[in-house]
């Protein structure tokens, strides 16, 4: 996986060729990072032609050796990578006739679905084995022209949890750490925040496993091009709040965000998630996606897509 595992790798810029439903989970800082967490020593199946990519890992669901996403979890990211994806998944059917296929990230009667149905119905019987919705905002227009599409509620109520903040001394320090010693330290920070959170407390969030290595893997990966973006709120130089996300394929992806507890009443979150665009508008960053819909989320979003993970088994 070494000729895969950088930024500028024929499977990341593959993910550009392509449309997908969460293009940042389509690419190697995602995958790799999941597997080298939570892939459990499966082994993986890795084609490469032009600009596309068929990258898959093998296991055995109910007794049957099937090939599956290397993320097998979240199944957020498709495996199916290019225009030519498809054509090279059948030649990889053709070495392993017998065994069941799952295909995540497929955007819901999108034309990779038309594609697989076309390739594979006299061939394969179809199943639907999960979906999810993902949301998404444009930042057209910058901060102005994305809170112009925010209601008129949310827009006070950021405007005047802001005034209070600065009140108070809140500050917001931005971050894209690009060097080990400076991921490391980033990262500590983010849990030392994660553990005084509500999840943190509850022992749920990103100071646990396998989260904790997932996360820190990713950053590290994404430091060689400084793809991370993350941003703290501090207050008397204390942190009390982070945000974290990544930038490939053209659009930034959330991640997570936590803040300490005692601050719950004062809209750390969402003064992190409004400086965090304000971010990304001055950077030029066109699109935000805050992965699977979530109440909170349609608030700040405007699109809304559903993809889908379906499995294909000989028939």
């Amino acid at each position: 996986m070494i000729e895969f595992d950088h930024a500028d790798s024929i499977w990341n810029q593959a993910v550009h060729a392509d449309e997908h439903g969460d293009p940042f989970c389509c690419r190697t800082e995602w995958q790799l990072s999941f597997y080298e967490a939570l892939g459990q020593g499966r082994p993986l199946y890795v084609r490469t032609q032009a600009e596309s990519v068929v990258a898959l890992a093998g296991r055995a669901i109910d007794g049957v050796e099937a090939l599956e996403p290397i993320d097998n979890s979240w199944m957020f990211g498709s495996p199916l990578i290019g225009p030519d994806a498809v054509p090279m998944l059948a030649e990889l059917i053709r070495d392993f006739p017998a065994r069941p296929v799952i295909i995540s990230g497929l955007i819901t009667n999108g034309d990779r679905v038309a594609e697989l149905l076309t390739t594979f119905s006299e061939r394969c019987e179809f199943y639907l084995v999960s979906n999810e919705t993902a949301c998404s905002a444009t930042l057209e227009g910058g901060l102005d022209g994305y809170l112009s599409r925010r209601s008129a509620k949310l827009r006070r109520g950021v405007r005047s949890a802001a005034r209070r903040a600065a009140a108070k001394g809140v500050v917001f320090e931005r971050h894209t750490p690009g060097t080990k010693a400076e991921c490391d330290s980033v990262f500590q920070r983010i849990i030392d925040v994660e553990l005084r959170s509500w999840k943190g407390i509850g022992q749920c969030g990103m100071a646990n496993e396998p989260s904790r290595t997932f996360y820190r893997a990713m950053m590290g990966r994404l430091s060689a091009a400084r793809g991370s973006r993350v941003m703290f709120a501090t207050h008397d130089g204390e942190d009390i709040g982070f945000i974290l996300g990544c930038v490939g394929s053209g659009v930034y992806r959330g991640q997570q965000f936590s803040f300490v507890d005692t601050w719950r009443r004062d809209s750390i979150g969402n003064l992190l998630q409004l400086e965090q665009i304000r971010w990304l508008c001055e950077e030029g960053v066109a699109r935000y996606d805050m992965g699977p819909l979530m109440d909170y989320k349609v608030h700040w979003t405007e699109t809304q897509r559903r993809f889908d993970a379906i499995a294909l088994y000989p028939s």
